[in-house]
């Protein structure tokens, strides 16, 4: 009998995973390319190669954040070798209810993910680290900004925004109750529908994503959704104490340009511009890469601005 998907396989080599106990938070999975060479630090080929190709990274740490409706190795697949290559060790967390993310029994919070993510740069004692949110991620990163200064020494947020407010989009946050009834109740066609309509019906990665999508949540990715709705950083958002800069996709239909653009006005932070669509971070990392080094180059050597109150409003 013939299969209805070809394996699950991942399109590229992804760095070794660990589970991270964080005391009062709980375990979570973890991407983590120092474990290339158990000694905390190491990369491999952007093409991923074997261990014995491994050579010691002297980079900073990079922890990378990912969006809704994602998980790490969704949103991260294409990016991971190249910042690895670069002699960066790379982080990758999935968030609660996202993937093989944490299943808490209170409601999806993105403060929460915030407190996670701090939370194990802190038990592993890489922090200060420099933090990469895309999309939801950019919101999650902008929280521990506010909220754990102390794990950030560079902020570069893609493909985010400080809002997502406008009129147009609350009939979408009020959908939210359906999307997790959908998920909930034909998970498979539910993901099958959706890959459908943004045309990742024929990509021959379309099992592994479908794969990776079933282990969310329903509950949980609903209520991100909401979430995502009532997120605003405008009252509090302002320049930083550490270096920023914001990797704006400018061919983006899902969070436009000119947002990304806003956000970092808001920031005074650089800009840097990758000419993808939203989901293209995957599909075409020869046009994402070299942006995002680019942007981290500049957080990684940026001067820090002088100390003094931290750059929010109270």
């Amino acid at each position: 009998m013939a299969l209805l998907d070809p394996a699950p396989e991942p399109p590229v080599e992804l760095p070794p995973a660990r589970t991270v106990h964080v005391r009062g938070r709980g375990e979570f999975f973890l991407r983590d390319s120092g474990l290339l060479r158990g000694d905390g630090g190491g990369h491999v080929a952007a093409t991923g190669g074997p261990p014995d190709e491994v050579t010691p990274a002297d980079g900073p740490t990079v922890m990378l954040l990912h969006g809704w409706i994602a998980t790490a190795d969704l949103n991260w697949a294409g990016v991971y070798g190249d910042l690895i290559e670069a002699g960066y060790r790379v982080l990758a967390i999935d968030h609660r209810g996202h993937g093989r993310g944490l299943r808490p029994l209170v409601p999806f919070r993105l403060d929460d993910c915030a407190a996670d993510a701090a939370g194990v740069l802190r038990t592993l004692e890489l922090a200060p680290a420099l933090i990469v949110g895309y999309s939801m991620g950019g919101a999650i990163a902008q929280l521990i900004a506010r909220d754990h200064p102390d794990v950030v020494a560079g902020l570069v947020l893609s493909a985010t925004a400080q809002h997502w407010q406008e009129p147009e989009l609350h009939r979408t946050w009020r959908m939210m109750g359906a999307v997790g009834f959908g998920l909930a109740m034909a998970p498979g066609r539910t993901w099958r529908y959706g890959f459908d309509r943004v045309g990742l019906s024929g990509s021959p990665l379309v099992a592994w994503l479908r794969s990776e999508a079933l282990r969310h949540s329903a509950r949980d990715i609903a209520e991100a959704g909401r979430e995502l709705g009532r997120f605003d950083s405008r009252p509090w958002l302002r320049p930083l104490p550490v270096p920023s800069a914001v990797a704006v996709t400018t061919r983006d239909t899902a969070v436009p340009p000119a947002k990304q653009y806003e956000l970092a006005a808001a920031l005074a932070a650089p800009v840097f511009e990758a000419p993808i669509q939203h989901l293209q971070i995957t599909t075409a990392p020869s046009a994402y890469n070299p942006v995002l080094l680019q942007a981290l180059t500049a957080v990684s050597a940026g001067p820090v601005r002088p100390a003094g109150p931290v750059g929010f409003a109270s």
